[in-house]
C-alpha cells in the first residue's frame, strides 16, 4: 500500500509530538503543522481507517506499530537529511525545509546509500582522532 506524503508527514508530527507530550490530540497536530482543525479531523480519520493510528478515549492518538515503523522511518530520513545539509554548509531553516520535501521522494537506495556513506565517514573521523 502506497503511503502519501501527507500521511508520512502526519505520523512523523505524532511520534516527534509523542516524545515531548504524555497525551498527543489532534489540536496538537494542527498547531505543529499549522492546518485547520477540521482538516487533521479528515486526516486521522483516514490514518485510523489505514491501520496507522488509533484513537483512545479523549481523542488521544497514538501510532500503531504499522504508524509507527512509516513514522520512525521518516524521522529517521529527517533528521539523517538535515543534519547532513548543516554540515554541508546550509543553514539550518533551509536544511531542515529541504529536508521535509527529500525524506519522502528520496528513494530506498539513495537513502541507504547517502547513510552507508556519513556512517563511514563518522567512523575514518574516529579513527583519525589522536588519542
Amino acid at each position: 500500500m502506497k503511503v502519501h506524503n501527507s500521511e508520512e508527514t502526519y505520523l512523523e508530527t505524532i511520534l516527534v509530538l509523542s516524545q515531548s507530550k504524555d497525551k498527543v490530540r489532534s489540536i496538537d497536530i494542527a498547531k505543529e503543522l499549522e492546518y485547520s482543525r477540521p482538516s487533521i479531523s479528515v486526516a486521522m480519520k483516514n490514518l485510523r481507517e489505514k491501520g496507522y493510528i488509533d484513537m483512545e478515549p479523549g481523542g488521544q492518538i497514538k501510532l500503531t506499530g504499522l504508524g509507527r515503523e512509516i513514522a520512525e522511518s521518516m524521522y529517521e530520513r529527517h533528521t539523517l537529511i538535515s543534519d547532513w545539509l548543516i554540515y554541508l554548509g546550509v543553514d539550518k531553516k533551509t536544511a531542515v525545509a529541504d529536508a521535509c520535501g527529500m525524506e519522502h521522494s528520496i528513494s530506498e537506495p539513495s537513502f541507504t546509500a547517502i547513510k552507508k556513506h556519513i556512517e563511514e565517514y563518522k567512523r575514518d573521523i574516529f579513527k583519525q582522532k589522536p588519542e
